[in-house]
């Protein structure tokens, strides 16, 4: 039996155009007639894109369970519109040897809902110090390497991981921060940090770091991609690199593109790390993400529960989610007014990521069934409360967006189904 997804506005190559899209035993299929016990799914009115994908999530199983698990961050990235995730490795235990990743993929087998892809770690224990994982004896079942959380702090022992991660022909995915240029701040080291009191997190603290890893890049040939990049000096640096031909990419994310530390407000859901920066710092992000240096937006989707994110600045955990309403905000607030194209975000959250991390998926025949159909008409309050995710914290509550997710479609079944599609 073949599914017809019918009348929809499918994007290619940046443009939409009404077609069927026809699914078998998982794949995508040159669609035809519908034939007797076929099934037929109308999308009138609705555009059909490649399934998101993020590459920087924070699932938290196995070891922090109550801030989120497999099921429910896998079950909020479906609601997304995202059909994989790259899940990042500051779990317990860590993903740092074949024994301790196995209790995360079993994990994921038994309960993901979406594709999901694990980085190992890059230092045993996830220490950004310390002794190297065997990167060998984990690359046939991770997507690259990170020790995100934690910058490498020494540059023989990061320049050593390259020279193994090239080895092994994975990436090396780096959260860049220098530990003695942080002096216990947590929040941008801004005029709103000086103005109540709070301390703050240079901008140097990251850029300096991803400027020694490029040069390490090109020294060991290693394939690198910088973690959500805040700064203007980060993206200048990036620039730079891709200019020379270095095997160098990076993601930013919603909140960098769409805030500043001037929309700071004393509490926990405006805290992450990197902070939110200045506002020439969000003004070179867009231009980054509009003249291609910038190639990826992941969400950082960090859950914590709602007492760690109670404590205001100074004193809640670091992170938010934003899994469900990364791709309306970036629609509403990017594309609707003309910042970037629709094809420009479609490169951004599904093309980009599948090409940088040899991810499957497309809309030809043959391709892995992963699709995602919205509703760009839909506009709605951000809501927390209807999460999926355990998480709640965004800086985002009670924005207005447009453009809902109506189906999430991986390997041919339906992960995602609004309540306006239980008809079909």
């Amino acid at each position: 039996m073949k599914t017809y997804y019918i009348n929809a506005e499918v994007c290619r190559g940046g443009s939409f155009r009404r077609e069927t899209v026809a699914v078998e035993a998982g794949r995508i299929v040159e669609a035809a007639e519908p034939g007797a016990g076929d099934r037929v799914v109308d999308c009138r009115g609705l555009h059909l894109v490649p399934g998101l994908v993020d590459v920087h999530v924070h699932l938290r199983e196995p070891g922090f369970e109550y801030k989120e698990t497999i099921a429910t961050g896998t079950a909020a990235a479906a609601r997304g519109g995202y059909t994989a995730v790259c899940a990042m490795p500051n779990l317990n235990p860590a993903p740092d040897s074949p024994e301790t990743l196995r209790v995360e993929l079993d994990a994921i087998r038994r309960d993901a809902r979406v594709r999901v892809y694990p980085y190992g770690c890059i230092t045993v224990g996830q220490r950004g110090c310390g002794r190297l994982v065997d990167f060998a004896a984990l690359a046939a079942d991770v997507v690259g390497f990170s020790d995100d959380g934690r910058g490498v702090q020494e540059e023989e022992l990061m320049r050593e991981a390259m020279r193994r991660a090239a080895a092994v022909g994975k990436p090396i995915v780096a959260h860049c921060e220098v530990d003695e240029l942080l002096r216990g701040g947590y929040i941008h080291d801004g005029d709103y940090c000086r103005a109540h009191g709070h301390r703050g997190i240079s901008s140097e603290s990251e850029w300096r770091q991803v400027e020694r890893d490029i040069r390490l890049a090109e020294e060991t040939g290693c394939q690198y991609h910088v973690c959500h990049v805040s700064t203007k000096e980060s993206v200048e640096l990036v620039r730079r690199a891709k200019a020379r031909g270095l095997r160098v990419s990076c993601e930013t994310a919603p909140h960098y593109l769409l805030l500043t530390d001037g929309d700071l407000q004393e509490e926990g859901r405006f805290k992450m790390n990197p902070p939110l920066r200045g506002r020439a710092d969000r003004e070179a992000l867009l231009e980054g993400i509009q003249d291609g240096t910038i190639e990826v937006v992941a969400t950082d989707h960090a859950p914590h529960s709602a007492e760690e994110k109670a404590r205001g600045l100074a004193g809640s955990a670091m992170g938010i989610v934003g899994l469900e309403c990364a791709f309306p905000l970036l629609y509403t607030y990017l594309v609707k007014t003309g910042k970037i194209s629709f094809g420009k975000l479609v490169e951004l959250m599904a093309l980009n990521p599948r090409r940088i991390f040899g991810l499957e998926g497309g809309l030809e025949a043959g391709d892995a069934a992963d699709f995602t159909v919205f509703d760009l008409g839909a506009e709605y309050e951000i809501d927390p409360a209807e999460f999926l995710s355990k998480g709640r914290a965004t800086p985002f509550a009670g924005w207005q967006a447009a453009g809902r997710t109506r189906l999430t479609v991986v390997g041919g079944a339906e992960v995602y189904r609004d309540e306006t599609m239980k008809n079909q």
